[in-house]
């Protein structure tokens, strides 16, 4: 008896195992679990992504029940986003990768809350630490350095500037010397991902660093999007450079209306406006009569016009006969070129152009002598040059 007693807890046992490993979900999605004390029953939970305007878009909603919430789908590259919770203050930031994400939330202060469950995520807290610490280190200074002013003192002023100076190097550092220190994380991309969009990015420095990530990290769809983003933003910096004030003006050549190519240089006389406009652009529309009285008014002095439009936006049936009926509407008299490709247009992305209406004045030497003058401004400098 004794035996099959034995025999029979065997089994339960090897029984119990085989389930557990039948309740072991291998994943190729992400699966966000998260821990919420304290938090109602139905209080939303949110992972907020930007837009290019840096816009909140809640990528995904989940609804926390008996303080448990979850996010689950599938991402094709890492990413950073920031979770927030209705009612909860703060956010905190997490790295969005296909796995295995723990987060439990402090009701009271969201930056508080703590995320694990896989590599990238862990590194982030980490770096994040080392970033806070930096932080209240600077802080701690200016007030030092605030408190010497209010008594107008300068003693160890010198001294705490140094030390200002120092921590500020240190916090620019910061970023490479982790990515170096994590060379197969994915949240290195990330990392360099921020520095690529920041204002102030060191294009070249980013590049650098991502060319010595390791080999299985340089080939993952991430580092891929992120070497294009570097590229298209270099091109972006380069165009910028190139059509300052003082710079002599990109030479471009695009389809006319009726087909044939004509080029910047067939075009220049004393003075040339370079005008990007589109069909659909109202502000655009109603710059027209205005430029159309100061081509008439110097065109005989030596003014000419190359008018580039960004027709070809997806909501145009026909941009080409949209742009065609602007010019016959607006009495366009002047030359005119366009790709019909939107804001991907080659010239406007040799010309960086984000927005229209947007215009380049050029001198006899194809100098660019002004920018973006519309109304009297316009007339007004055209005249200095031709009158």
């Amino acid at each position: 008896m004794k035996h099959i007693i034995s025999i029979l807890v065997l089994c339960l046992l090897v029984t119990s195992c085989k389930t557990e490993e039948k309740q072991t979900v291998k994943r190729d999605g992400y699966y966000i679990t998260g821990t919420a004390p304290g938090v109602y029953n139905g209080i939303r939970a949110y992972l907020e992504t930007t837009d290019e305007r840096g816009r909140k878009i809640a990528m995904d909603t989940a609804i926390v029940m008996n303080e448990k919430f979850v996010f689950e789908g599938k991402i094709e590259q890492p990413k950073m986003l920031n979770l927030t919770i209705n009612s909860v203050k703060g956010s905190i930031p997490l790295i969005l990768e296909n796995g295995d994400i723990n987060v439990t939330i402090d009701k009271d202060n969201l930056n508080s809350s703590k995320i694990s469950g896989t590599k990238a995520n862990t590194a982030l807290n980490l770096y994040n630490e080392k970033s806070k610490e930096l932080t209240a280190k600077r802080y701690q200074i200016t007030g030092q350095l605030r408190a010497i002013k209010q008594k107008d003192m300068a003693t160890n002023a010198n001294d705490l500037q140094s030390k200002l100076k120092d921590i500020t190097q240190q916090s620019d550092n910061l970023p490479y010397e982790f990515i170096n220190k994590n060379k197969d994380n994915v949240f290195s991309i990330v990392l360099l991902q921020q520095l690529a969009e920041a204002k102030t990015a060191d294009y070249d420095k980013i590049e650098s660093t991502l060319d010595g990530l390791s080999d299985e990290l340089q080939n993952s769809v991430a580092a891929n999007s992120l070497k294009t983003l570097v590229n298209i933003k270099k091109l972006e910096k380069a165009a910028v450079g190139a059509t300052e004030i003082g710079q002599i003006a990109p030479s471009f050549k695009a389809p006319t209306p009726d087909g044939k190519t004509l080029a910047l240089e067939d075009v220049k006389g004393r003075l040339t406006l370079i005008d990007f406009w589109a069909s659909w652009c109202k502000p655009c529309r109603m710059e027209n009569p205005n430029v159309v009285k100061v081509y008439e008014k110097y065109h005989k002095k030596g003014l000419e016009i190359i008018s580039v439009s960004l027709d070809g936006s997806r909501n145009q049936k026909d941009p080409k006969a949209a742009w065609m009926k602007a010019i016959e509407d607006d009495k366009l008299t002047w030359s005119h070129v366009s790709n019909l490709n939107y804001f991907n247009d080659p010239v406007a992305k040799a010309y960086n152009i984000r927005s229209i209406p947007a215009t380049f004045l050029l001198d006899e030497n194809g100098k660019i002598v002004a920018k973006n003058l519309r109304g009297p401004a316009l007339e007004q400098k055209v005249a200095e040059y031709l009158n």
